[in-house]
């Protein structure tokens, strides 16, 4: 808000320059200490007469954003189409060949992508064609940093969605430690696993979903995608079933 105060001020400035300085633009360094005494004053005037303008200044300016981001959106779903829809790593569970893709950026510290879980696993059990793509976005500590690559690593030994599944199902935070009890409980060899995570390609996987999250304007997890229908933050499952149902009218 005070960004926008401030913007609508320095607008407000350049109108009333215009009244004290006719005919010209006025650079405020060329503003004698009177002239620009009088600018803030005519400018506190015009704000305390017009209150109303600041609201609609700051709902223009939210508007104009949330169209740069739609556009921006737009375009890198179109560039990076293949790298968000078929990952390279293989990260997809439900039908590989499903009639509706669905993206999910997630972090396994998140306890708002855990309490989305079930609702998720239910739906790819009652929805034959739905293909889920898990993008492991680790942005909440070393841990989960931890995690998304022993989740990664697990795929040499075939088992990245058992791993996945074990660590989304998890009631609290997932410590070093705890990734690897999880592994072990779930058949994996953790001393084959942790040579594993050491592989460097790991790190361009995790690179490459923090510069599409970037590019995608996604500051948190979850972060839900559907056709091009984003979903921030843990929706109802009844909420992602409607996205699903639209995707298939299209």
């Amino acid at each position: 808000m005070r960004i926008a105060i401030a913007l609508l001020a320095f607008a407000l400035v350049g109108q009333t320059l215009s009244l004290i300085v006719p005919g010209a633009a006025v650079a405020a360094d060329a503003l004698s200490a009177a002239q620009k005494d009088e600018v803030k004053k005519l400018v506190r005037e015009y704000i305390l007469e017009n209150p109303s303008i600041i609201s609609e200044a700051i709902n223009a300016l939210e508007a104009q954003a949330d169209k740069i981001k739609i556009d921006k959106r737009a375009s890198v779903m179109l560039s990076r189409r293949q790298e968000l829809l078929n990952p390279t790593e293989g990260t997809v569970l439900g039908n590989p060949k499903g009639d509706v893709t669905v993206v999910e950026f997630f972090d396994y510290n998140c306890g708002y992508c855990k309490s989305m879980f079930p609702a998720v696993v239910e739906l790819l059990k009652e929805d034959p064609k739905l293909r889920l793509v898990m993008k492991e976005y680790p942005i909440l500590g070393p841990s989960s940093l931890t995690a998304a690559r022993a989740a990664l690593a697990a795929r040499k030994q075939g088992k990245w969605s058992e791993l996945h599944m074990a660590l989304m199902a998890y009631k609290g935070q997932v410590s070093d430690s705890v990734v690897m009890v999880v592994a072990q409980n779930i058949g994996l060899d953790t001393k084959k696993l942790q040579e594993d995570m050491k592989d460097p390609s790991l790190n361009d996987i995790l690179s490459k979903n923090h510069s599409l999250a970037d590019d995608l304007a996604i500051d948190g997890t979850p972060q839900l995608i559907v056709e091009g229908n984003f979903l921030p933050g843990a929706v109802p499952k009844s909420d992602l079933v409607d996205a699903i149902a639209q995707a298939r009218k299209k």
